[in-house]
């Protein structure tokens, strides 16, 4: 049940932009999962969980990184190799400089985005098979802060 419990408080973070212990012990209610406060502060301290400045100038629960981020590199990575991004429908394809294509599949994968399923990488293009329509939309628009960081 904690394995669950923890995967499923991953999964809403990722998901949503979950900024207290209340807003997440009412989401995993909605998924089935009865909880305390007392059990929220131990998972958020079990996944290492803290809070971010999120885009809109407020915080947010992540899963934190280890020393020297490697979620950093990866960020580096895809803005070295990233042109450009379009959509069809729940596919999401990214043009890289030639040859970075597996190098910033990895780094989409690494980054551990909710909506993205997998990567499928070839010399300087990605295909992303995203859960929705509306996903793809979000998960560009998380690519398009990355980069612009």
């Amino acid at each position: 049940m904690k394995l669950e419990r923890h995967s499923k408080i991953v999964e809403l973070i990722g998901k949503y932009e979950v900024e207290t212990q209340d807003e997440l012990a009412e989401r995993l209610k909605d998924a089935g999962f009865q909880v305390t406060q007392a059990t929220i502060s131990r998972d958020i301290r079990e996944l290492r969980l803290t809070k971010v400045q999120a885009g809109n100038g407020r915080q947010r629960y992540m899963v934190m990184q280890d020393p020297g981020s490697l979620n950093d590199k990866y960020i580096r990575v895809l803005r070295d190799g990233y042109l450009s991004m379009d959509m069809a429908q729940n596919i999401l394809v990214v043009k890289t400089v030639s040859g970075m294509a597996m190098a910033v599949a990895a780094a989409l994968d690494a980054m551990g985005f909710y909506e993205i399923v997998g990567c499928i990488a070839g010399d300087d293009t990605i295909m992303c098979a995203v859960r929705s329509v509306d996903d793809t939309i979000v998960v560009m628009d998380k690519i398009r802060k990355l980069i612009s960081q």
